[in-house]
């Protein structure tokens, strides 16, 4: 037996010539001894086997690295895909608040490419620590948005696709492109084109298309209703994922299943898609426009709706208005459809002259993302007494103001500084300017809190127009 106790206990005494004596030794030392030198043997073969056990492992431990752990959320510098820091304690804090689109990650196709400003659930998907602490950011706020820019080279297709988990409304920088929406049923088809300027609205679940008619590449600025991974099903992805008979059977088509056999699959992803022999393949494009009163619901010109001038700059807005007023017919047709929806966006453009301010303040009701189509400025965000930061912005960077944190935009270039703004609602925005609230404190408040006379707040002019956006 493998237990040296009862290997002992089981031995029989040597130099004995006396069997009775021995038998009675034996019976002697049985009962005398053998249960105290079993609890002996097995106590000290335990603690033996427990040393070499604990010694086995601290070598195993020591010699394999896999088994080292890590410290939590820390950045690993030989590889910035993966997540190895939290952001707030290894990153720049103005990085919770702004990313540079252009040096992100480019998702090539035969038509086109996206680049994402978003939230990643797998962080080696992130190019760097940077862009990872504002996809974490704008998830841990709830944002309910995340940006993206579109971009189809002539003739290309986005091809039919929808989205699970957003809205999706776009501003289109520059390019012509055809649209076409599905409603449910099938029984309405919207198409429309729409040219640079203007704005495009896609609700969740709807089968939507994007084609580029003109000669030029096409450019959208586009935003989704989710601070979550964006979820997302291409024409093309369902019908090859969709077995050979169920299709011949949802379709019908002439030849049967052995029709639906003749489509290829391609082995590259044509989300946007440009076959190469597209002339052989379209014979006959018809760009058609649906009704105006179905293409406003998901249509908006922007560059022709009223500008709201300040001294400084211009702002206008593709928004739900109540009772839409100071709304026009197509304006309030759009208005009333987003307001229909859940978690819809206010869109709006934001230009700001040189050296003008917008000046600081918060909104009520809305998380911010805003991307610079041109120009230079500087931004500065304040979340909390012990969070404040300001850094510089420039085209193609895209930044984030979560709902309630005072922010201010100040353009520093010679030329104007232009974005696309949208803020997470579908309601009308409530913002307070820092003018505003000062003029709404009553002075001796004022007075209280900064230590200074009373009568030194009037010193504080208002002003005939509003300053929201202001120059010297």
């Amino acid at each position: 037996m493998d237990n040296a106790g009862f290997e002992l206990q089981e031995e029989s005494p040597s130099n004995s010539t006396k069997p009775g004596k021995i038998n009675q030794e034996c019976h002697v030392k049985k009962t005398h001894w053998s249960l105290l030198q079993v609890f002996l043997v097995c106590l000290l073969a335990c603690a033996i086997i427990t040393m070499a056990g604990m010694l086995t492992v601290s070598l195993v431990y020591v010699s394999n690295p896999h088994f080292k752990r890590e410290p939590k959320h820390e950045m690993n510098p030989e590889n910035h895909g993966s997540v190895t820091s939290d952001p707030k304690t290894h990153v720049d804090p103005k990085y919770q608040f702004l990313h540079h689109l252009t040096k992100s990650k480019k998702h090539q196709f035969p038509g086109g490419a996206i680049q994402w400003s978003r939230f990643r659930k797998n962080a080696d998907e992130y190019q760097n620590k940077e862009e990872m602490a504002f996809g974490t950011s704008i998830n841990a706020q709830r944002s309910k948005m995340m940006f993206g820019t579109l971009l189809i080279k002539s003739k290309g297709l986005r091809v039919p696709h929808w989205h699970f988990n957003a809205n999706e409304q776009g501003y289109l920088l520059k390019g012509t492109a055809w649209i076409g929406v599905v409603d449910a049923g099938g029984d309405t088809v919207t198409t429309y084109n729409v040219t640079a300027g203007q704005i495009i609205f896609f609700p969740r679940n709807t089968l939507h298309w994007v084609k580029n008619v003109g000669a030029e590449e096409c450019l959208f600025l586009l935003f989704f209703t989710t601070h979550e991974e964006l979820q997302t099903l291409d024409l093309d992805d369902t019908f090859f994922l969709t077995p050979e008979d169920i299709a011949a059977r949802s379709l019908k088509p002439q030849g049967g299943v052995d029709f639906i056999r003749s489509f290829q699959k391609q082995a590259e992803d044509q989300a946007i898609n440009l076959p190469p022999n597209l002339a052989e393949l379209v014979q006959n494009a018809n760009y058609n426009q649906s009704a105006d009163m179905l293409v406003w619901r998901y249509f908006f010109d922007l560059k022709e709706s009223t500008k709201f001038q300040f001294p400084g700059g211009i702002i206008q807005w593709a928004r739900y208005v109540k009772d839409g007023k100071g709304l026009k017919p197509n304006e309030k047709i759009y208005s009333e459809f987003l307001h229909s929806k859940e978690d819809t966006l206010t869109l709006g453009t934001l230009r700001i002259y040189s050296n003008g301010l917008r000046q600081p303040h918060f909104h009520f009701n809305a998380n911010e993302m805003g991307y610079v189509i041109s120009g230079c400025g500087k931004v500065g965000v304040i979340v909390s007494p012990t969070l404040s930061t300001d850094f510089t912005i420039g085209i193609g960077d895209v930044v984030f103001f979560p709902v309630g944190t005072q922010h201010y935009i100040k353009s520093t270039c010679d030329e104007d500084l232009l974005f696309i703004l949208a803020f997470s609602t579908g309601n009308q925005l409530k913002t307070l300017d820092m003018d505003d609230y000062f003029h709404a404190t009553a002075d001796h408040i004022l007075a209280q809190v900064f230590f200074k006379k009373q009568d030194e707040f009037k010193k504080i002019p208002r002003f005939k127009d509003d300053q929201a956006i202001n120059l010297p």
